[in-house]
């Protein structure tokens, strides 16, 4: 009863978390979008799709492994530090290199700059004390919303700011940078224990060890997330990447934000209750109805009132997304209730279930997204996401029943 309780102030915390956030980025993207273009929004979106890709394939699942491993965080806070670093030096290393390629790639020879400067971002994020993990390993959310939400603020002001100066998509790169230099300095502040440079190799090997699969399932989970964005931008162009990513972010945040805070908060608990089979069946259902009864009526108002949404938050000039934000607004339901199975998953260690799942959706995305884009643009792109959501769902019955017949 005690964890329910706590998964209950979780969940409390961390949708106020959200909330707050939501509420700032709207007003953001509400700003932001009077001051930029669109094919600014899309030249960002590039730079981010480049970095997140990078990111992805290099991740060590390391905070996974702090929340699923019942030892102190102290034990391998400095193993988890070291690797965040050099993981940070390779990725700005990475990106670098592979500027001129991807500037190549879709054609867009002004950008080179902003690659470069958005080479800083995880350089400095490498840096971050990895025990804010506790805040989530002992579901102290009331200290992860003021982590967050200040952070993210910082990020969006500084943004805004450079934006009413500049005019430049090099805003949108100097508000993440400042965000990561804010929340680098806050997690040697508010969390103990503080990181030092120590070399343990079996440590680091036991870490790599576990996080191989949650290597393949972000890789699969980034192409699934991000393949739409790269074929809408290499076919259609930067502007209507920005509008699509634009009204992406309008019609699924929304939706999979929900699912999202139900995860971070049941990931934990699923762990201490890892060892009782029906007690986890029954959080797990009650988390399922508890996610569907929110989302849907939330995809609902998307659905139907979308023109009037789109008008009072991005403006006039982003109207030619509302068709795709419709199609986009059902995936963004079926997407939030079928995506808190992942943390069932994890808890139990099954970090092969959600690449196999993760990658049937890829591939369902792969087989329909350039024809569906060629044939009907961003409703195209749209209705290939929704399908690979589509294709996932009998992979995460069959996954469920195995866990649960055990």
């Amino acid at each position: 009863m005690g964890y329910f309780k706590d998964a209950i102030k979780g969940v409390s915390w961390m949708g106020g978390a959200r909330v707050a956030m939501r509420a700032v980025g709207f007003l953001r993207i509400a700003i932001l979008a009077r001051l930029l273009l669109p094919v600014q929004f899309g030249v960002f979106g590039i730079a981010v799709l480049t970095i997140s890709f990078l990111e992805i394939i290099t991740e060590t699942g390391i905070n996974v492994f702090l929340i699923q491993e019942k030892a102190d965080l102290e034990e391998y806070v400095n193993t988890a530090w070291l690797v965040s670093i050099i993981r940070g030096l390779l990725i700005s290393l990475l990106i670098v290199l592979t500027a001129p390629l991807v500037v190549g790639f879709f054609n867009v020879p002004g950008a080179y700059g902003l690659f470069l400067l958005a080479s800083f971002i995880p350089l400095l994020k490498g840096f971050i004390n990895p025990s804010v993990v506790r805040f989530q390993k002992e579901l102290q959310f009331n200290k992860e919303f003021f982590y967050r939400v200040s952070i993210y603020t910082i990020d969006s002001t500084i943004a805004i700011v450079f934006a009413l100066w500049t005019h430049s998509a090099a805003s949108l790169v100097l508000g993440l940078i400042g965000g990561a230099i804010f929340e680098v300095v806050l997690s040697f502040i508010i969390v103990e224990p503080r990181p030092k440079f120590a070399f343990e190799g079996e440590k680091i090997k036991r870490i790599i060890n576990r996080g191989k699969w949650m290597t393949l399932a972000g890789i699969f989970n980034y192409f699934f997330q991000n393949g739409d964005n790269i074929v809408v931008g290499k076919i259609l162009g930067t502007s209507s990447l920005g509008l699509y990513q634009a009204g992406y972010s309008l019609s699924t945040l929304p939706i999979t934000e929900v699912a999202d805070i139900f995860g971070k908060v049941t990931f934990p608990v699923y762990v201490k209750i890892s060892d009782n089979t029906q007690r986890l069946k029954e959080a797990f259902l009650k988390v399922v109805f508890s996610v569907s009864g929110l989302v849907i009526p939330f995809g609902i108002i998307l659905f139907f009132f979308t023109k009037e949404i789109v008008l009072l938050v991005l403006g006039q000039n982003w109207l030619e997304a509302v068709p795709a934000i419709k199609v986009l607004a059902i995936y963004g339901v079926i997407r939030a209730i079928s995506g808190i199975s992942s943390a069932l998953f994890l808890a139990l260690k099954k970090q092969e279930f959600v690449t196999g799942l993760t990658f049937v959706s890829v591939l369902g995305l792969a087989i329909l997204v350039v024809p569906f884009t060629l044939r009907f643009g961003l409703v195209g792109a749209g209705l290939s996401v929704l399908f690979g959501s589509l294709a996932a769902l009998p992979v995460i019955g069959y996954y469920l029943l195995k866990i649960f017949k055990e």
